[in-house]
């Protein structure tokens, strides 16, 4: 069956046009706004190359300014490191000339402490300086020597092996510790104690500053020996004391080292003496005015105030 001519070429020259509305939400801008908006675009924006090559201005700008802030910084670092130096060396030669000071006038405060003691002993009776004596080893004004126990305190390595990693105190001795050791040490029956040469009395305390540990508000550092006269069974009475078994255990999982030993002919210094302090009277109350005079010598003399500064009356 043949197909007419006009009928199969009208099939193949039929052309679809879309709907009017399904073409406007699908393009709803008119080409001209986007042309108009593309032709701004090109006369505004500046040619590709004065962008590349501003950009690479900016940074090379940036990259020599920052460097010559590091020369600058590293220059004045060297300028100053001289300095710094020179100081830290002042200050260095300082500390040891006040110390060597320190210690020559310990010794000299020694000579005259011992020019009294017999200057004293020599104007007092036997009885009498004998009795003094005994009354200044028992104050710890007086050296004196014995049989005793030495208790070693040290901080632990800066670098210790952590296996558990459990926070039971700290790797460093810290004043509470020393406290506790004199204080049982007392406890077991000690005569005399001494922290590193310095003797304890009873207005003694020990105290921390910074990372420092000060008795008597003088300043010791690691290892710390407490040293302590005292009966035959003193250490035995220490180790079953409650500090000794706190800073084993202490020792035991931190690392710090801590150890009791018996010493024979121990000899702990004397203590300063200390600065006596007298009471002194108030001072008398200025003249109150007449009419004051008259108004308190009108009430009864029971209930009198007294005109003194402090208030208060016997």
């Amino acid at each position: 069956m043949t197909t007419p001519p006009g009928e199969g070429r009208g099939r193949s020259d039929r052309v679809y046009a879309p709907d009017f509305l399904t073409e406007l939400f699908r393009n709803p801008l008119d080409p001209g706004y986007a042309d108009a908006a593309a032709r701004r675009r090109e006369r505004q924006a500046p040619p590709a190359g004065w962008r590349h090559w501003s950009a690479r201005s900016v940074s090379l700008v940036l990259a020599v300014l920052l460097g010559f802030l590091f020369a600058v910084a590293y220059r004045q670092t060297l300028e100053a490191e001289p300095g710094r130096s020179q100081a830290r060396s002042g200050l260095v030669a300082q500390i040891k000339q006040r110390e060597s000071e320190t210690d020559g006038l310990s010794e000299r405060a020694d000579q005259l402490r011992a020019e009294v003691a017999r200057q004293r002993a020599a104007a007092l009776g036997g009885s009498e300086a004998a009795r003094l004596r005994t009354l200044e080893a028992g104050t710890g004004l007086g050296r004196v020597r014995g049989d005793g126990v030495v208790v070693r305190l040290a901080d632990a390595p800066q670098n210790p092996d952590a296996v558990t990693g459990a926070d039971v105190g700290p790797s460093r001795v810290i004043y509470s510790d020393l406290q506790g050791v004199a204080n049982d040490l007392w406890a077991a029956g000690a005569e005399a104690i001494s922290i590193n040469g310095q003797r304890l009395t009873a207005t003694s305390t020990i105290r921390s500053a910074g990372q420092a540990i000060l008795v008597d508000f003088r300043p010791v550092t690691g290892p710390y020996e407490v040293s302590a006269i005292g009966p035959g069974s003193m250490r035995d009475r220490y180790e079953d004391s409650r500090s000794a078994l706190t800073m084993r255990k202490v020792a035991e999982d931190t690392g710090l080292s801590f150890a009791v030993r018996e010493a024979e002919d121990l000899t702990l210094p004397a203590a300063p003496e200390p600065r006596l302090r007298y009471a002194e009277p108030p001072a008398s109350a200025s003249p109150s005015p007449s009419g004051a005079d008259r108004s308190a010598s009108s009430q009864p003399s029971g209930s009198r105030t007294s005109p003194s500064p402090s208030g208060g009356g016997r």
